[in-house]
């Protein structure tokens, strides 16, 4: 008997010994990461995301595939992410407009944010500057709202699209205010700040990647900055309560990673950890910067947080404006 559980032993020792390669080829990650996402190569959540990617590599052995899938509302990206295995290899980057905004604006959504997608890490923010004309007669939020109220209806502001969070904040600023303006979507951005450097629109909510060119060229100006604070960048630019606004009035779009639900928790905390501190590297702070974007390094939990407040937020002013996409 004696014998037997000796052998025995010797032969789960000789099994366990012969397992241990295999088990380490299988340490994650074993392979590349797919990262897709529903904007174009060269834009600003795509740059971000590259770096990231970069640093990945270097630091925590993370080879990301970058995969751009631009089109039908960012639905494209979603849907191939949604169909994913939740094995930690397939990741989606995207932001509040597609995981607290749009549950509102459509009846049927072919995903649902927190059924289908686990958070994964947090990236960055960015708030929104009221953008008018380089000639504009106003100087102040106040001016523009004195304007607006002095002619209910004819004072016209653009977005890049009906729904679009510009379009809901433009709503949430009418509201705010008192005031009544008239919305004019357009199809592209460069096609938006260019009719507000012409004059052809009032005014319109734009961040610093896309209105700022034209703000440095001397073809807009910046009345204000919709945030708690100013921007380090844009320190002349007051926010929109210094500029005769609204108290505490706040436009922003947030950008995060997520994966399939049923994602492993190895691999989120892994790739948590790993995009927390590509965000505090001093290069990826200043390429974010050339964006007006803010690092936003955080949890799982603080997505989810940030979904829900905005969520909250987006229904009572998507119910009041009636805003719809259905």
């Amino acid at each position: 008997m004696t014998f037997s559980l000796r052998g025995l032993a010797a032969a789960c020792l000789l099994v366990a010994s012969g397992l241990q390669p295999a088990a380490a080829q299988q340490a994650y990650p074993s392979r590349s990461i797919r990262a897709v996402l529903p904007y174009s190569a060269g834009s600003g959540p795509d740059a971000v995301l590259r770096h990231v990617g970069e640093k990945l590599s270097q630091s925590a052995g993370m080879q990301v595939v970058i995969e751009n899938k631009p089109g039908a509302n960012g639905w494209l990206a979603i849907e191939s992410v949604k169909r994913a295995a939740a094995d930690g290899y397939t990741l989606l980057e995207v932001d509040n407009t597609h995981m607290a905004l749009q549950p509102h604006l459509y009846k049927q959504l072919p995903f649902d944010p927190a059924k289908d997608f686990e958070p994964v890490a947090p990236l960055y923010w960015t708030h929104f500057f009221i953008v008018v004309p380089a000639n504009s007669p106003w100087n102040s939020v106040a001016d523009l709202v004195a304007a607006a109220k002095a002619s209910p209806g004819k004072m016209t502001y653009g977005t890049w699209g009906i729904g679009s969070v510009a379009h809901v904040g433009s709503a949430m600023l009418e509201t705010a205010t008192g005031a009544r303006m008239t919305h004019v979507p357009f199809k592209e951005l460069p096609q938006l700040y260019t009719a507000v450097a012409n004059g052809e629109v009032g005014w319109a909510f734009g961040s610093a990647a896309t209105a700022g060119p034209l703000y440095k060229a001397k073809k807009v100006k910046l009345l204000a900055l919709a945030a708690p604070k100013r921007l380090a960048e844009y320190g002349d630019i007051p926010t929109v309560s210094e500029a005769g606004g609204p108290a505490n009035f706040e436009l922003k779009t947030w950008v995060a990673l997520f994966g399939p639900r049923g994602m492993p928790k190895a691999a989120v905390d892994k790739i948590n950890a790993g995009v927390n501190q590509a965000l505090a590297e001093p290069d990826v702070l200043a390429r974010m910067a050339n964006f007006g974007f803010e690092s936003w390094r955080g949890t799982p939990a603080d997505i989810t947080k940030a979904a829900a407040a905005d969520s909250t937020r987006f229904a009572k002013i998507v119910a009041e404006s009636g805003i719809t996409l259905d």
